[in-house]
């Protein structure tokens, strides 16, 4: 399905009542967050397809790896965020972001000319303060652990930062600190939309918020203990987080419809990502009420069905972004 087909009919478009989908009853200004996820990236682009297609705008973005890099790219273009989104994603391959043969130094496996190039196709601004929809990229600070919420100055290093995967991407110099992905400390950024006086917010992620812990396997090897541990590790992050901003403001968590994800070099699934979360988010984003602070989200496990065939979640978390 080509993009045009995806945004005329992936997600309907209501008719005169489109107050019922709740997205009018938050109250502003309202927060879009979008966390990390590497190549589940391709989710947030039908999630924006829903959103957009309800006639959605946010009052601010904030974004944490590749969340970071769909944000600015929706910040840049508001109005036709989705279909930049997805064609930056449909033909992106793995080569661009990791590209092999090219080690950077002891600081990282790969260089970040791939980034470079993939940040500057998106026709950003040069400065975050340029963004049409006001924009803040969160990485971390290597040297105290903090979270580095980057909302003006040089938005390609903003970028860069926010999505530099520890020993993979080199880390990026700003302002004095030394910075790395977002993901690390704030995997999904609502902390940051509360900080920066959203009173309402909607997340788009691809987390373990959104998955449940699978049963554990009788024979275990080392990688599925790591991997297993560093998922539910992130899934407290994340569920502390949200609680956390849900006791102050109405707080949606949109569903993405997405079960099993591609390995995490694979970019080769971002067409069936962007159409399944487009008709999971837009589904339940018709039945959505608000009623005051609180958090809003699918919870019922998700059919296997929806999968797309591959890794498990956990796999995607060891490659960061």
């Amino acid at each position: 399905m080509t993009r045009a087909e995806r945004a005329r009919h992936l997600s309907p478009v209501p008719s005169a009542g489109a107050a019922s989908t709740g997205l009018d009853a938050l109250p502003c200004p309202v927060a879009v967050v979008v966390g990390a996820g590497g190549v589940l990236g391709a989710a947030h682009v039908g999630v924006g397809y829903a959103l957009e297609q309800r006639g959605f705008v946010p009052d601010m973005i904030i974004g944490t790896s590749v969340g970071a890099l769909n944000g600015a790219i929706a910040a840049a273009h508001p109005d036709r965020a989705a279909p930049w989104l997805d064609h930056v994603w449909t033909q992106l391959r793995r080569r661009e972001v990791y590209p092999l043969g090219y080690l950077s130094s002891r600081a990282s496996v790969f260089t970040d000319r791939g980034l470079r190039r993939l940040i500057a196709r998106a026709e950003l601004p040069a400065r975050i303060e340029e963004l049409a929809v006001p924009f803040t990229a969160v990485a971390m600070d290597l040297g105290t652990g903090a979270p580095a919420l980057l909302d003006r100055g040089d938005l390609e290093s903003a970028l860069l930062a926010s999505a530099a995967i520890p020993g993979m991407l080199p880390p990026v110099e700003r302002a004095g600190r030394t910075l790395v992905d977002g993901g690390v400390i704030a995997y999904v950024p609502v902390l940051a939309a509360l900080e920066a006086g959203a009173a309402s917010v909607v997340v788009v992620s691809t987390g373990p918020e959104s998955v449940v812990p699978r049963p554990i396997a009788r024979r275990l090897r080392a990688g599925a203990v790591a991997a297993r541990a560093g998922t539910l590790l992130l899934r407290h992050q994340i569920e502390r987080d949200l609680h956390e901003v849900s006791r102050h403001v109405p707080t949606v968590v949109l569903p993405t419809g997405i079960e099993t994800w591609p390995a995490p070099w694979d970019f080769g699934h971002s067409q069936r990502l962007i159409s399944t979360a487009a008709r999971s988010a837009g589904r339940f984003l018709d039945g959505l009420r608000i009623d005051g602070p609180g958090l809003y989200r699918l919870d019922s496990p998700l059919p296997s069905a929806a999968g797309v065939g591959g890794a498990s979640f956990s796999s995607v978390v060891e490659a960061g972004l």
